[in-house]
């Protein structure tokens, strides 16, 4: 009997850990099934987790300064960087006016009263962090001993320094052509071992989701249901339609032929809710399933993984509405520009920080004078909502791999 494809088994995976999480959910959080269940789940979800973080760094830095190296050896780099930075400032633009705009016409929070989470504001202490000290602390973050970031797993400072080192390769030439082989080897390993992880994805993407459905508030959810139905929306309707329609539009390429290939990557995506952790296999459904040029994913998808956060933006700038209705606060239009720009800088993310998504999430609150303990409601439905929005921000980061690798050969 025929074994099924990969991208079957974890088809299937997704659906039989949705499926049991919902039973676990039913029986309860005391039975004594669904405590073993959990922590089976937990074991086997975490090896998955650790197993992917822990190719992450070679991968990412390998990638990147082989990517550059051979970019620049046909003149290409420019207009790669270019249309990299062009693309994902566009899709982020969208993203956050799509949020924006959902949140201004459905006003969800609109109906809640700030008493009901009082308890939850009053336990949660809000780490604070001004935009100029945000931005101190982020531009620290990217130049780093890179030994300490390669050992920190710190992805945003191996970006950088690897970066640098591709540049430095390039401009070295035939001096340092052994030490590009054995970089290019080295990465060719990497996406062996990738492989052999992926045997065991069915599994830890089953045991991931079968531990985030059993452990939902559902009475919390039907509460902040419409700020979800808002962020659902808005956040499907920019992964479903818009992405791929940019994509049909520039390359040709229809939504269907992409999904087929980037299946692996996003349902990974949606079970592990980190762009990061999921980066291994986003470069081997990019390069192998969706056929970029190995130069050209490797720059543009580790760069997207760090900096290109689509349904980051769409959220953060949709949940500072909600809680500005929740308060009762009229945000005037300058106020919505000054969340748009705040959103954009914070999806962006901050290395080094910790809690980064909180702290961030508060300096977009803070940029208009909303209190930044309010952030406390959104904690219980957060990581739902991660979900969908990490799936967003990585589908953006492999369509954005085919709009460039298109442009670059059309203008070569």
């Amino acid at each position: 009997m025929k074994m099924p494809s990969l991208n079957m088994q974890i088809l299937l995976g997704a659906i039989f850990g949705v499926l049991v999480g919902w039973y676990f959910h039913g029986l309860g959080a005391e039975h004594q099934m669904v405590q073993s269940g959990l922590y089976a789940s937990g074991l086997v979800g975490t090896l998955f987790i650790d197993l992917l973080k822990m190719i992450l760094i070679p991968l990412v830095f390998c990638s990147i300064a082989v990517g550059i190296a051979n970019l620049r050896q046909h003149s290409q780099m420019h207009r790669v960087w270019v249309t990299t930075l062009v693309f994902f400032a566009i899709t982020t633009t969208i993203a956050i006016t799509l949020g924006l705009v959902a949140s201004n016409y459905f006003k969800p929070g609109s109906g809640l009263q700030i008493a009901m989470f009082a308890d939850a504001i009053q336990s949660f202490e809000a780490q604070q962090l001004p935009l100029p000290e945000f931005f101190a602390q982020f531009l620290h973050s990217l130049f780093m001993n890179p030994f300490t970031a390669l050992a920190k797993g710190d992805v945003m400072a191996v970006v950088v320094f690897a970066l640098i080192l591709g540049i430095a390769l390039v401009v070295g030439g035939d001096r340092y052509k052994n030490l590009l082989n054995i970089l290019q080897e080295l990465l060719e390993l990497t996406m062996r071992i990738v492989g052999w992880v992926m045997v065991l994805a069915p599994f830890g993407i089953a045991a991931l989701l079968i531990k985030l459905v059993a452990t939902q508030d559902i009475a919390m959810l039907g509460t902040l249901a419409k700020f979800i139905t808002v962020v659902v929306g808005t956040t499907l309707l920019h992964g479903i339609v818009i992405l791929p329609l940019l994509l049909y539009l520039i390359t040709g390429k229809t939504p269907l032929w992409f999904w087929r290939g980037a299946r692996e990557a996003l349902i990974t995506a949606f079970a592990t809710s980190s762009s990061s952790a999921t980066l291994p296999v986003t470069m081997r459904c990019t390069t192998q399933h969706l056929h970029v040029k190995p130069e050209i994913a490797g720059f543009v998808v580790p760069i997207g993984a760090t900096v290109n956060m689509d349904g980051t933006a769409l959220y953060e700038a949709a949940a500072a509405l909600f809680i500005a209705n929740l308060v009762g606060v009229d945000l005037s239009l300058t106020q919505q520009m000054i969340v748009f720009v705040t959103a954009m800088i914070a999806a962006i993310g901050a290395p080094g920080i910790p809690s980064a998504g909180m702290v961030t999430m508060v300096m977009v609150l803070q940029s208009v004078g909303l209190p930044a303990e309010a952030i406390a409601i959104l904690l219980p439905i957060d990581r739902l909502l991660d979900t969908l929005r990490t799936t967003v921000n990585v589908q953006g980061d492999m369509i954005g791999s085919l709009v460039v690798q298109r442009l670059a050969n059309k203008t070569a």
